[in-house]
């Protein structure tokens, strides 16, 4: 038996370790210190071994994965750069709250600070992003390092899924020979000793329970929550479909609106949807209206919005606010007052609904009718917004950003999953993105908000997901990933691509840096290389040179791209769909389309003052 490396039947039990804990998935990159660790996942038949060769598409595959099946991934990978390369994704795994499990190969201690090649620093590499470091002796025959080994895998993915879930980094040094001599077949006979009772049960595992307010943490908030006419519920992102019923219930009790971010999953579903509001992008924007509905008391739920409106209401309202985090966080970009609430969003909704209904009975509060005058105001505002967009959509006869978010909503069948791109795609989602009643799940790289690595990461998504996937993505993040394209090959994976090809940077058209005031920053002169970035670049060849179908949407309005996109749905494979706009007449009519919600939103308040 071959003491290289570690001894077999250790590396296989450390993997097996990993399959007991709950993984099912592990994406390994191609290395020769991770020899051992890559021929004991690969024996394994609880885990599925997928092989991809960019690093850093790698690590994003392995996060789409992990989030799509809400269970821990394992990412392998080699010593040196390429564990460097896992980096981006192990950030947004930090922060997005998504577990993984990632494995580097390192060389022996004697081999380190010595100029050996392929070595770095792999101690604590990814600092405090990752949750637990540990770093694994090397393996040899004794019974207590086959022991040690089974407990740090068990605990390295109790630790990830914990809430708040993320990123654990294990690293393994391996001593040559790295190829090991003997059988990696089967498992069974090699981990007896030590074994708990229960034959097959984890040699190291967690129970965890959900944190939960007590009697009287429920009734004074919910004393606060009964006694206050003027509130919202902000439903941030979250990835808890146990979530939904209980937050409409609480909506219902209070009679507060809900602004639901796209990513909250709450704006589609079978759920009750009667106060869910879609637009607050638009409607909390400055003008009379919002002036006129200014909220004294806000719950939220989840992370921060994506709305830069609502967060700004937030600040000038400054309400008595509530936030919602049953993982413990303390997420609150507006900086104003506010009370964590540390318990289990589900489970806190439950109990305040229940809590709030009892004290508007015991009140005897006008409470039983959930639109209440100002829910109604609330949900008049959301109608006109909605009548004023589509009917503006629907009259445009030129491609428009904003257009594939209204037409996914309308066509993707329940199961289906639709990817954001961060900067302007994912802002597009909120303003465009309808309710309704299919169960659609929406998903984004939202912990840390980069444009990179997004293609891979609905790529690792759409391989373990059973109904159609769709990105919409920019055409800079595209080019950020074109990694993720070799990924695709090497993995067939059934992903539609909706390319808003706007040649650069597109959101900076809508932002301070391209306002004609930056003359005095002599932003005119130097906008275009440093903001807009036109890179000028053909796309379409790259797809098709990597054997992938291309189409282009028309240069019509609404109905053309709809129809571009529904022919394109449930066919197998990887497909681009290419929507060419121009970066600054997309500025343009984003400015018409706000203009038109604006006037609507000051009709109604003129109305409203009339009425006294």
């Amino acid at each position: 038996m071959s003491t290289g490396g570690g001894r077999p039947s250790q590396l296989r039990a450390f993997v097996e370790e990993l399959a007991r804990a709950g993984v099912r998935d592990a994406v390994v990159c191609p290395g020769s210190r991770s020899t051992p660790l890559a021929l004991a996942l690969r024996a394994h038949d609880r885990i599925r071994v997928r092989v991809l060769i960019d690093e850093r598409s790698a690590g994003f595959f392995a996060l789409g994965i992990a989030r799509t099946t809400r269970r821990a991934a394992v990412l392998l990978g080699t010593s040196g750069t390429a564990a460097v390369n896992f980096a981006p994704a192990v950030v947004e795994a930090s922060l997005g709250r998504v577990p993984l499990v990632v494995l580097t190969a390192d060389r022996p201690a004697e081999l380190r600070d010595r100029g050996a090649p392929q070595t770095i620093d792999q101690d604590h590499l990814y600092g405090r992003h990752a949750k637990w470091f540990a770093e694994l002796a090397l393996m040899d025959e004794a019974p207590d390092t086959m022991a040690h080994v089974r407990s740090v895998a068990g605990r390295a993915v109790a630790t990830a899924v914990e809430g708040p879930a993320g990123p654990v980094h294990l690293n393994l040094p391996l001593r040559e020979p790295l190829i090991p001599t003997d059988d990696l077949g089967a498992i069974d006979g090699l981990i007896d000793e030590r074994e708990p009772a229960a034959v097959g049960a984890p040699f190291a595992a967690a129970v965890t329970g959900r944190r939960t307010l007590d009697r009287d943490q429920v009734a004074a908030i919910a004393r606060r929550l009964a006694a206050a006419d003027r509130g919202l519920i902000v439903a941030g992102p979250l990835d808890d479909p146990g979530v939904n019923e209980p937050i409409v219930r609480l909506a219902a009790a209070t009679g507060y609106p809900i602004l639901a971010d796209p990513l909250s999953g709450l704006r589609c579903g079978p759920h009750d949807r009667s106060l869910v509001l879609a637009h607050a992008d638009h409607i909390a924007r400055p003008g009379p209206w919002i002036d006129a509905h200014r909220p004294e008391i806000v719950i939220r739920f989840g992370a921060m919005p994506t709305s830069k409106p609502v967060t700004e209401l937030m600040e000038a309202a400054r309400p008595e606010l509530f936030v919602v985090d049953g993982d413990g966080g303390w997420r609150e970009a507006a900086v104003v007052p506010a009370t964590f609430v540390h318990a289990d969003a589900a489970s806190a909704a439950g109990a305040l609904a229940d809590a709030v209904e009892g004290a508007m009975a015991a009140g005897k509060q006008p409470g039983a009718e959930p639109r209440s005058r100002w829910a109604r105001a609330w949900l008049a505002a959301e109608q006109a917004a909605s009548r004023v967009l589509d009917s503006w959509l629907d009259g445009l006869d030129e491609p428009f950003e904003g257009a594939p978010f209204r037409a996914l909503g309308e066509l993707l069948p329940a199961g289906g999953l639709l990817w954001a791109g961060n900067s302007m795609p994912v802002r597009d989602l909120d303003a465009w993105l309808p309710t309704g009643e299919r169960a659609i799940r929406v998903l984004g790289n939202r912990g840390a908000n980069g444009i990179d690595g997004v293609t891979s990461t609905a790529l690792g998504s759409a391989a373990v997901s059973q109904g159609p996937v769709v990105l919409v993505v920019g055409d800079v993040s595209f080019l950020h990933d074109l990694g993720a394209l070799v990924t695709a090959r090497l993995h067939e994976t059934n992903l539609l691509v909706v390319l808003v090809n706007n040649d650069g940077g597109g959101i900076f058209s809508l932002l301070p840096q391209a306002r004609t005031e930056a003359r005095g920053a002599g932003l005119p002169a130097h906008y275009e290389e440093l903001f807009g970035t036109p890179h000028g670049i053909e796309l379409g060849p790259i797809v098709e040179g990597f054997g992938f179908r291309r189409g282009v949407a028309g240069g019509g309005g609404y109905a053309d791209l709809r129809a571009v996109i529904e022919a394109e749905l449930g066919r197998p494979g990887l497909r681009v769909v290419e929507l060419r706009t121009d970066r600054a007449r997309n500025a343009e009519l984003h400015q018409t389309a706000a203009a038109a919600v604006a006037s609507a939103l000051a009709a109604l308040a003129g109305e409203r003052e009339r009425a006294g």
